[in-house]
């Protein structure tokens, strides 16, 4: 792996030096998701075995963000609107790496897919994915821009992933009421749909704090889908 750029130098070029490594970390996590997607729809367990190798880089990138902020708010310190933007960055990089994490469970689940047959209730999940997938993207670019009003955007979009899960939920429930040897990929299909869940309710947390630093105000509370695991 390259050595990484000092995130510490003048103000402005500490800041920004954080600013790059957020993007580029960023940029891995959602790449991850994009291919473990691709690798699961293709059954490639070559592509898949990449992405959960691959995750040790971002996990590295999120240990270096953090070492970096230290020393900016110690060496620099940091007040205003400068300490609230790298106290954010802070959570950014604690919520992009929860998104590659869920990627590299869903590239894991790639092996014990391979022999899956056609499951009726499949076809919901690349248009779920999809919706999750430029969910991330708008969070990473408005975090990029700064900008508090794609930030409120990305979080009232957050319902339709939670929807798709549901629906993912009680179709694949019905589907394995009525196909019992289906059980076990179909498990494994609900697994995929929670991580997609979770990454969608992870880059509302990038929203949330681009907001945050954005405005100096904490978003008020988001509207949330109603989970099918909550109902009675």
């Amino acid at each position: 792996m390259a050595s990484a750029q000092p995130l510490v130098g003048q103000s402005e070029t500490g800041l920004g030096g954080l600013r790059v490594r957020v993007a580029e970390m960023g940029g891995l996590a959602e790449a991850a998701l994009e291919g473990a997607m691709q690798a699961l729809l293709r059954r490639d367990q070559d592509s898949a075995a990449t992405i959960v190798a691959a995750d040790a880089g971002i996990d590295a990138i999120e240990a270096e963000i953090e070492r970096g902020v230290t020393q900016l708010i110690v060496d620099r310190s940091l007040q205003g609107d400068d300490l609230r933007e790298v106290l954010a960055a802070l959570k950014i990089v604690g919520s992009i790496e929860r998104i590659g994490d869920y990627s590299k469970n869903i590239a894991k689940r790639v092996p014990l897919l391979s022999d899956l047959r056609e499951v009726e209730p499949l076809s919901i999940l690349p248009e779920m994915a999809r919706v999750t997938i430029d969910m991330v993207h708008a969070a990473l670019d408005a975090y990029a821009a700064r900008s508090a009003d794609a930030a409120v955007a990305i979080c009232e979009s957050d319902r339709r992933v939670d929807d798709f899960y549901n629906s993912l939920f009680r179709a694949l429930l019905a589907y394995m009421t009525n196909h019992p040897h289906t059980i076990t990929p179909s498990t494994h299909l609900l697994f995929v749909a929670k991580n997609l869940e979770r990454i969608g309710d992870h880059a509302t947390n990038i929203a949330e704090m681009v907001y945050f630093a954005a405005t100096g105000i904490r978003m008020s509370g988001r509207g949330r889908g109603v989970d099918a695991l909550s109902q009675g």
